[in-house]
């Protein structure tokens, strides 16, 4: 074997681990084996929250500051416990074979792909026109940051709640926060979409000066976007406990509404900034913070404002493809 790899054994699955003295993440030398490290350490709590979820890869096989891809067809070279979901996609006009992360040896597989990033979908692979919550990305226009995004997820929260929906939040582990509304029930991504498009555009509307619903960046300027794009059904987003590919290895975490307010109150957007070795720490000592994501059950009341949304339909799926994604050293 080449210097830096070692063959292990995971849950009875043999694994090859290359390059793990590799740094992908130059500025604090955080190397490929430590991320495998958190990602078997995060474990416990980040599978259930993969699990049946279609996945995309986002891998960074140099590091943080170099090329990095997407990979939605599970990789060829995949070993043959991997499990997959296949998808149809439109833009594509063909099949596609997602990886599934259901365990801790398909998920060390993974991080040893240098896919930093996990992107899942908001249903599940065998319900992939159900999404199982709805959410929003908030993200801020410069010189805003994550405490305006903190002041717009409360106004969403207390909104919400007025409808009898209970809200969570987490970091983007990136420059936003995002909020998440469990459904868990028989809902499809018109009603989501439209659910989520409509109160954007309301609070657009009522709060001009601090929010914006249009993705176009000479309008973003100072306000915090209200990203409801994300609902829908061909579309992922970053996965809580993921990893993101910034200069350090910050983390996609759950928060609670008091740590939200106390960092709006403090005006300290560094109150919400978690990299790998804190959230083990969160972990350990409140446990996973998003777990009623996976459980609650709530239903969008038709009071709630809409926009028209176009629906497609679904195509049946099952069994496995044969289409590939590419391969690249990592």
């Amino acid at each position: 074997m080449a210097k830096g790899d070692v063959e292990v054994e995971v849950e009875s699955r043999k694994l090859k681990l290359t390059n793990l003295d590799k740094v992908l993440y130059p500025v604090p030398g955080f190397t490929k084996a430590q991320v495998i490290d958190y990602y078997t350490r995060i474990a416990p709590v980040l599978l259930p929250h993969l699990k049946n979820r279609p996945l995309t890869l986002k891998r960074y096989p140099n590091g943080v500051d170099e090329e990095f891809f997407y990979e939605k067809n599970c990789p060829k070279h995949r070993p043959p416990w991997i499990s997959t979901a296949k998808v149809w996609s439109w833009g594509n006009d063909r099949w596609m074979d997602y990886c599934v992360v259901d365990d801790l040896p398909s998920l060390v597989w993974v991080a040893n792909l240098a896919s930093l990033e996990l992107h899942t979908s908001l249903s599940l692979g065998k319900k992939i026109e159900e999404p199982r919550m709805m959410v929003y990305d908030l993200d801020p226009g410069p010189p805003a940051n994550i405490v305006d995004c903190c002041q717009v997820g409360i106004w969403l929260r207390d909104y919400f709640a007025d409808f009898g929906l209970k809200s969570f939040a987490k970091t983007s582990g990136s420059k936003g926060l995002q909020l998440y509304i469990p459904l868990n029930s028989a809902v499809d991504y018109s009603r989501t979409k439209g659910v989520s498009k409509g109160v954007a555009q309301q609070f657009e509307r009522e709060k001009p000066k601090q929010v914006v619903s249009q993705q176009l960046k000479t309008l973003r300027e100072g306000k915090v976007l209200i990203d409801w794009s994300q609902n829908d059904q061909y579309k992922t987003t970053v996965n809580v406990y993921s990893l993101r590919a910034r200069e350090h290895p910050t983390v996609s975490t759950p928060v609670t509404w008091d740590e939200v307010e106390e960092c709006l109150s403090e005006r300290d957007p560094m109150r919400l900034r978690f990299t790998a070795d804190a959230v083990l720490e969160r972990v350990s000592s409140f446990g996973d913070l998003f777990e009623p994501v996976l459980s609650l059950k709530q239903k969008l009341s038709a009071k709630l404002p809409t926009t028209e949304t176009k629906k497609r339909a679904p195509r049946a799926g099952g069994g496995r493809s044969r289409q590939q994604g590419q391969r690249r050293p990592a």
